[in-house]
């Protein structure tokens, strides 16, 4: 996303590259699934065990942890992908909706502090179409 444009992604594969604070430069680069559709959105990361990598959840402003299997990390980013909260939640719960958010990361529990994305951090999608 740049500017004002406005970026529709498709269900696929991409990479979520992590901008450090403050200096902007790169301190992560992770692969990404991209659920955008109601479909791959509403299905998620139910079912699994684990996850490599991240999933974004694309329109979406909460999430929910019931019939998950593990706890995961989950950011929510505005329309020009700033973090703007970073949460870890345990199965059976029900995240409130951030009003701003736009887009939700999902992950493994631990691995957002790992890549140094925290409230403030600006993000990259990459499609890899």
């Amino acid at each position: 996303m740049r500017g004002d444009v406005v970026v529709r992604w498709q269900d696929g594969r991409g990479e979520l590259v992590v901008r450090g604070v403050p200096d902007g430069g790169v301190s992560a680069r992770v692969p990404l699934e991209i659920a955008a559709s109601y479909r791959a959105r509403t299905r998620g990361l139910l079912g699994r065990e684990s996850l490599e990598g991240a999933l974004l959840l694309s329109p979406a402003n909460s999430i929910h942890t019931f019939r998950m299997r593990m706890p995961i990390d989950v950011a929510y980013l505005d329309r020009r992908l700033h973090v703007l909260a970073v949460r870890t939640m345990p199965p059976g719960r029900l995240g409130r909706p951030r009003v701003r958010a736009r887009h939700v990361i999902e992950a493994e529990a631990g691995a957002m502090e790992r890549w140094g994305l925290d409230v403030g951090t600006v993000v990259e999608v990459r499609d890899l179409r």
